[in-house]
C-alpha cells in the first residue's frame, strides 16, 4: 500500500487505524490508577458496575459536548454521595472520559482536511474559552464562593433551562447555511461563556462545555466543530480543577473512579462514531431530551 492510499484510509477511518494505541492507553491507564489508588483493590470489586456508568457518561459527553457530570451527578445523588464527593468524583472520572474524547476529536480535526473550511476558528475558540474558563474556575476556588443553591437544585434547574433552550434552537432558529468566521461579538461572548461557565463548572462539574456548544450551534457553526470545541474545553477545565479535589479537599471517591474512569476513557474515545451516524438535529434533540429528563426528575424529587 503506497503512502497516498494509507493517508486516504486514515482519513476515512482514523479510529480503526489507531485502535491499538487507544486500547494500550486504556489498559495502561487502568493499571496505573489501580497501582496508585489509596484503596486496596479487593475492596473495590463491588464497584465494578460503575465501568458501564463511565462508558455511558463519556459517550454522551463526548458526542454532545456536555460534561460527563450530566450523567454522573444524578447517579451519585441516588447513591447518597455528599455534594463534595459527587463533584470531586465527577471531576476525576471526566479527566479520563473528556480527555479520551478530546484526543479523538483533535485527531479528527487533523485528519479530516475537507472540513477545515468550516473549522477555521476551532483553535481560537478553544484557546479563548479555555483560558477564560480556567480564570472563572479558579476565581471560585480561590475566593471560596458558594453555589447560589444546593447541588441538586442547581443541577436540575441548569439542565431544564439548557434543555428548553436547545429545543428552541432546533425548531425556531433557522439559518440558510453554516458559518465559520468569528466576529468581535463572538470573542466577547465566548470570553463571558468561559468566565461564567468556569464558575458553574466549579460548582456542578459541568457547564462550560454545554454553554459553548449551545452558543456555537445557535450561531450556526458546524455541529461537529461545536461539539469538538466543547469537549476539548471541558477536558482542559476538569484537568485545571482536579487538583482542588485531590490535593485540597480529598473528596474523590476512588472506589468508583477505579472502574468508571477507564470506562469513561473508552467511551470518550469511541463517542465520535455516534456523531457520525446522527444528524445535527437528532444530536441536538438527543442532548435536549436527556437534559429535560434529568431536570424534571430532579425537581420532582
Amino acid at each position: 500500500m503506497n503512502e497516498q492510499s494509507t493517508l486516504q484510509l486514515a482519513n476515512q477511518n482514523p479510529i480503526r487505524l489507531t485502535s491499538w494505541k487507544f486500547i494500550s492507553v486504556f489498559v495502561l491507564g487502568w493499571a496505573l490508577l489501580i497501582a496508585l489508588s489509596p484503596v486496596p483493590f479487593l475492596q473495590t470489586l463491588e464497584y465494578a458496575l460503575f465501568s458501564f456508568l463511565g462508558v455511558l457518561g463519556a459517550i454522551f459527553a463526548s458526542s454532545t459536548g456536555a460534561g460527563g457530570g450530566v450523567v454522573f451527578i444524578p447517579a451519585f445523588n441516588e447513591l447518597n454521595f455528599s455534594e463534595q464527593q459527587a463533584i470531586a468524583t465527577s471531576f476525576a472520572i471526566q479527566c479520563f472520559g473528556m480527555t479520551g474524547g478530546a484526543i479523538t476529536w483533535w485527531y479528527h480535526y487533523r485528519a479530516e482536511k475537507t472540513e477545515l473550511r468550516l473549522w477555521q476558528g476551532f483553535k481560537r475558540i478553544i484557546s479563548v474559552c479555555a483560558i477564560s474558563g480556567i480564570i472563572g474556575l479558579w476565581f471560585v476556588y480561590g475566593t471560596h464562593i458558594q453555589a447560589p443553591s444546593t447541588l441538586h437544585q442547581s443541577f436540575s434547574l441548569f439542565s431544564l433551562i439548557l434543555g428548553f433552550f436547545i429545543v428552541i434552537t432546533v425548531f425556531f432558529v433557522k439559518s440558510p447555511r453554516e458559518r465559520s468566521q468569528l466576529y468581535v461579538l463572538d470573542y466577547i461572548t465566548i470570553i463571558l461563556i468561559g468566565l461564567f461557565g468556569g464558575a458553574i463548572t466549579a460548582w456542578l462539574s459541568v457547564g462550560i462545555g454545554e454553554l459553548l456548544a449551545v452558543y456555537l450551534i445557535l450561531r450556526r457553526f458546524d455541529i461537529s466543530m461545536a461539539v469538538a470545541a466543547a469537549v476539548i474545553v471541558s477536558a482542559l477545565l476538569v484537568w485545571a480543577g482536579i487538583g482542588q479535589h485531590t490535593l485540597v479537599s480529598y473528596q474523590v471517591y476512588w472506589q468508583v473512579v477505579i472502574f468508571a474512569g477507564p470506562g469513561a476513557l473508552l467511551g470518550g474515545i469511541f463517542a465520535k462514531t455516534l456523531v457520525t451516524y446522527l444528524s445535527a438535529t437528532r444530536l441536538k434533540l438527543f442532548f435536549a431530551f436527556w437534559l429535560l429528563v434529568i431536570g424534571l426528575a430532579g425537581i420532582k424529587l
